[in-house]
This record gives C-alpha cells, sequence and structure tokens, in this order.
C-alpha cells in the first residue's frame, strides 16, 4: 500500500479556467453559486498564519484549492517549502464560512484541521532528506514508518491536538487502505504501521486498534509483527534530521518482509479484511471521540448553567441589598413613623405607647453590661520578638559568646546576640445587637421587658466602645423602629405596645443587617428576635433565608420565647424564658458571649 508521503515532487498548476465558466442563457435551469480558487486564497493565507505556531516555521506558503496537484488531500512540499491542502476537505463549507486566523473556528470543520496538523507535524518534523542513490522500496518504507513518528512528535509539543490527529487518521488512512499500491504481506504491515503506529505513540487507544492488531497478528504472525513493532517503535525515537538511522530502520523492515513472506500463507480476500478491520477502529474511535464531546459539551453546559445560577445569585443579592438599604433608610427615619412593607409610612398601626425615664435598676444594669462588656473585648497586648546583630534590644551573652567564637574560627558570624521585644495594643471590637420583636397579639407579655432590654442594651453600648452599635425593630405587618443605629446613648425608654397581625420579620431583619452591617466581619454581631414564630409558611420561608445568611457570615443569631406554644425558627438558638423579665438579662448575656467570640 501507499503511505501517505510528506515529500512531494513539484507539478505544473492545472488550467482552472474551466471553473470561472458561466452558463449561456440556454432555459435550462439557473447553475448553484460555486466557489472559485480565487475565493480560497484568502483561506490559505489564513492557514498559513496558522502554520507558524503549529510547526513553528514561518517560512511556508500554504496553497489552499479545489483538488490538489499530488492527489492526495494534503502534502507538504519540503524542497518548495509549502503545504498543499484541498479545499473539499472543509466540505460542505464555503470559503466566506471558514476563518481559520481566528482561533476556536476549527471546531466546525476538525476533520479538514486534523489533515493540516497533520501536515504541519511534517513540516516540523519531517526535514531529512533521501540520499541520491537510495533505494526507492527502502524509501517507501521509511515514508511509511515516517507518518506515525511526526504525530509523536508533535503530540510532545502540542498534546491538545491529539483530538484533531484522530481525526486525520480516519481521513488519511481510509484512502490508502481502499486503494492500495502494496499487495499481500507488504499490504498488512503498512497497514500495522499506520494504525498500531499511531496507537503505540498514543494517538489511538490499545483497545480501539484491536480488530487491526488481531488480524495483523493473525496474517502476519507474532513474531513478524513483533519484529515489525520493534523496527516502528526505534523509528519514533529518530531525530528529525537523522536520514541515516530513518533509512536503516526502513531497510531493516524491508528484510523482515523479504525473510517471512514466503512462508506466510495470503488471504484471498486480504484487501476486504483489512478494510473491515480499519473501519472497524475508525468507528471505534469516532464513536470514542463522539463520547468525549459529548462529555465535554455536557461540562460545558454544566458550567455556563451554574455560571449563569450564580450570576443569577449575585444579581438576586444585589436587589436584596438595594431593597435592604431602602429598608433601612425608611424604618430608621428620624420621625420614628411606622413604615409599611414597601417603605411608605403607615397611615395607622404605630406599637409606641409613649417614652419614660430609666429606672434605677435599668440603670444600674446598664452600668453592669457596659462593664461586662469592656471586660469580654480587652485583648491582650501582643509581643513580636526580633533578633540582630546590632543594638537596640537586650545582650544575650550566650549568643554574644557564640558570635565571639564564629568570628575567632573565621566563619561568617550568625548570631545575633540582641533581642527586640515589641508589645502592640490589640483593637478592642465593637459590638452590633440587633433587636427584632414581634408586636402580634400574641406577644403583649414581651413589650416591657423587651423595651426595657433594648434600652439597657444601647445606653451599655454606647458606654462601651464609640463605634458600637444597637438598634430595636418592632414588626407585624409593618415596621417600626425603638431604638436607631446611632452613637448617642437613648435618654429615654420606649414603651410599646403588641396589637398588630402579620409578621414581616424578613425585612426587618433586613433593615438589621444593612443599618449595623450585621454581614460584616471585624465585630461582635448578635441579632436577637423576640417571638412565638407562629407564622404562616411563607413568613417562615423569607425568615429563615435571612437567618441563614447571617450565620453564614457569622452573626450569633438568638430566637427568645416566652409561651410553651412557641416554634422554633430554623437556624436560631432558642432560649425559652418562662419569666418575661428575663429577657433583659438573656440578651445582656448573649451579647457578651458575643463580642467575646469575636476575633
Amino acid at each position: 500500500m501507499s503511505a501517505h508521503h510528506h515529500v512531494q515532487s513539484p507539478a505544473t498548476t492545472p488550467d482552472d479556467d474551466a471553473d470561472l465558466a458561466r452558463w449561456d442563457d440556454d432555459g435550462a435551469p439557473p447553475a448553484q453559486p460555486r466557489s472559485s480558487p480565487a475565493a480560497w486564497l484568502r483561506v490559505g493565507a489564513e492557514l498559513g498564519d496558522r502554520l507558524v505556531a503549529l510547526s513553528g516555521r514561518n517560512d511556508l506558503l500554504v496553497t489552499c484549492r479545489p483538488g490538489t496537484r499530488s492527489g492526495a488531500p494534503a502534502a507538504f512540499f519540503p524542497t518548495l517549502g509549502e503545504v498543499e491542502f484541498d479545499a473539499g476537505l472543509f466540505a460542505p463549507l464555503q470559503p466566506h464560512e471558514i476563518h481559520p486566523r481566528i482561533v476556536g473556528d476549527e471546531e466546525r470543520y476538525p476533520a479538514a484541521w486534523g489533515v493540516f496538523v497533520h501536515e504541519a507535524a511534517h513540516a516540523a518534523h519531517s526535514v531529512w532528506t533521501q540520499p541520491a542513490g537510495a533505494d526507492p522500496r527502502v524509501v517507501e518504507a521509511a515514508l511509511l514508518l515516517e507518518e506515525s513518528r511526526v504525530e509523536g512528535a508533535h503530540l510532545i509539543t502540542r498534546p491538545t491536538d491529539r483530538t484533531y490527529l484522530r481525526t486525520s487518521a480516519r481521513t488519511l488512512v481510509m484512502p490508502d487502505i481502499a486503494h492500495p499500491t502494496l499487495q499481500g504481506i507488504e499490504h498488512a504491515a503498512g497497514v500495522a504501521a499506520l494504525v498500531l503506529g499511531r496507537r503505540d505513540v498514543g494517538i489511538l487507544d490499545a483497545g480501539e486498534t484491536r480488530a487491526v492488531a488481531d488480524l495483523c497478528e493473525k496474517v502476519l504472525g507474532a513474531d513478524l509483527l513483533a519484529t515489525l513493532t520493534r523496527i516502528w517503535t526505534a523509528a519514533h525515537q529518530c531525530a528529525d534530521h537523522d536520514a541515516t538511522t530513518m533509512l536503516a530502520h526502513a531497510q531493516k523492515w524491508c528484510d523482515a518482509l523479504d525473510a517471512a513472506a514466503p512462508a506466510l500463507p495470503v488471504p484471498e480476500n486480504l484487501t476486504d479484511l483489512l478494510s473491515g478491520a480499519v473501519g472497524v477502529v475508525m468507528d471505534s474511535t469516532a464513536a470514542t471521540d463522539a463520547a468525549d464531546l459529548a462529555a465535554q459539551a455536557a461540562a460545558t453546559n454544566a458550567m455556563a448553567a451554574q455560571s449563569k445560577a450564580q450570576a443569577q445569585d449575585r444579581a438576586q443579592r444585589a436587589g436584596q441589598r438595594r431593597k435592604a438599604a431602602a429598608t433601612a433608610k425608611s424604618v430608621f427615619n428620624a420621625r420614628g413613623t411606622t413604615v409599611t412593607p414597601d417603605g411608605t409610612p403607615a397611615p395607622y398601626g404605630n406599637p409606641v405607647t409613649g417614652t419614660r425615664r430609666p429606672t434605677a435598676a435599668e440603670q444600674s444594669a446598664a452600668a453592669r453590661l457596659s462593664r461586662a462588656l469592656r471586660a469580654a473585648a480587652y485583648r491582650e497586648r501582643t509581643e513580636e520578638r526580633t533578633t540582630s546583630p546590632t543594638p537596640p534590644g537586650r545582650l544575650n551573652m550566650r549568643a554574644a559568646l557564640a558570635r565571639d567564637a564564629q568570628r575567632a574560627a573565621g566563619s561568617v558570624p550568625t548570631a545575633e546576640p540582641f533581642t527586640h521585644t515589641r508589645r502592640r495594643n490589640s483593637p478592642t471590637p465593637p459590638l452590633r445587637v440587633g433587636i427584632a420583636v414581634d408586636v402580634s397579639g400574641s406577644m403583649r407579655a414581651a413589650c416591657a421587658p423587651v423595651a426595657s432590654a433594648a434600652w439597657i442594651v444601647a445606653r451599655a453600648a454606647a458606654l462601651t466602645d464609640p463605634d458600637s452599635l444597637t438598634a430595636t425593630i418592632a414588626y407585624d405587618r409593618h415596621l417600626t423602629a425603638l431604638t436607631r443605629p446611632t452613637h448617642r446613648a437613648p435618654e429615654r425608654v420606649t414603651t410599646f405596645d403588641a396589637n398588630g397581625g402579620h409578621h414581616n420579620l424578613g425585612d426587618a431583619i433586613d433593615a438589621l443587617d444593612h443599618g449595623l452591617e450585621l454581614s460584616c466581619p471585624g465585630a461582635g454581631r448578635l441579632l436577637v428576635i423576640v417571638t412565638d414564630a407562629r407564622y404562616g409558611s411563607a413568613e417562615t420561608a423569607q425568615a429563615v433565608t435571612r437567618v441563614k445568611q447571617l450565620t453564614t457570615a457569622g452573626c450569633a443569631v438568638l430566637q427568645l420565647t416566652l409561651t410553651a406554644e412557641s416554634r422554633h425558627l430554623p437556624g436560631t438558638t432558642l432560649l425559652h424564658l418562662p419569666q418575661p423579665s428575663s429577657a433583659p438579662v438573656a440578651i445582656a448575656t448573649a451579647a457578651t458571649d458575643a463580642i467575646r467570640r469575636t476575633r
């Protein structure tokens, strides 16, 4: 059989004028538009630009036209520095649809690009020339061995081209099988070199080539096939310029065939058997490539879907942050009005009943909590010790003697006898406490203790650290700010009543999160929810989503309940208070723990 030769002699260009002839208007159907050879000039020029990266050579010309001078799908002419390419490989694409200069456009015509990569491998690695007077049969065998050698060498430098080289095998090998120039044992040996040689350089897989391997072993015999395998394996290690070694391997190839051929019977239908075996191999590679392509497409689609979902999630979070900012701005207004979920003032439903002066017990509780918060926020000073060969620092006599000994011994002194200790004060973390109190009708018992707790926590936070902030929101269907996130301690206790209906905990958490930055690290953060959680499913789902976001961000969330019929909000730390009057102490303890855990 004939290998796909990498060396071609120059030939005259055929007359292409007939392709430009026009139909006469004789009543026949109009001719279908055809691409002229001139339209492929741009494609050839762009292929030449890509050939530089594929072959590492910038001295080559690529010509692309319908049909080739050599008759092969493509050919490399070393003496002319030219790669010839058959435009028919791009079928059914037309030249205006092909843009090889754009990286990635080759995915639309993998068969044509695979042949082009094969020729690029020849251009990069088939640089040896046959000496004058060489045996044509030996040269033919060398060219046969060269096919898999150049692909293996190309795969070392560009492993990502393996998919295209696999595709080119179907385009280049099958025509040689169908129209062999060699017969009998040499035909089977040529098929083994083209198929099994590509297996041994990693282009094809062993499982895919099993049909050809079994048939060649049956026709050639195990001993001859092993000998030929050693020859093409040795040829794969041949240097690109080493014509002598390459021809020596080709001579061994011919000698092995000459010695074994007389004793081997040749099946009458050998060509059909080889064509069938090679067809099985090519079908197997096509199925493998299709499966890999489908898996890659599925992975790409999964990544695209994931990216789309992440983008939608980011957009949803951004929209939620904008809504939370608007809610916080409307709730923490200076007038103290009650607002609806859309931020507009509510005409009715304000739970605030008035204000009063704090009692002596509340003032004492605020002072105790302030001291507890300062103690919890205190951080020991950090010490950093460094050594140096010169002052300042405390002299370490052992290190000084070691340094003198090193100097006396004639070595470079490495001991550093002076130790300097630098002490730094650790910053005190501020406190952020948000309280959301349910003012529906079932929570009337919590009004007085929560009002007291809100004032105590706000007063203690202001006395502890000027950067500490607290806020309290009463919520039913509407939202009302009882205390606001300011640096000034409230002078009076805001009292309220619980006569509302429905619940809007989700928006209350959003307002507290934005107003106090509960999602941002760097502070002791605590959200206290005083509620029995007897909500509808939609209200519960919105609240649980907000709670999960806060806990994920590192904010502690505490739920205080007053009755045994209360429900637990998932994600919160539940604390049941049989005595409502113990709510201020529970909130103060949770705030102290939150600031103590801050790092």
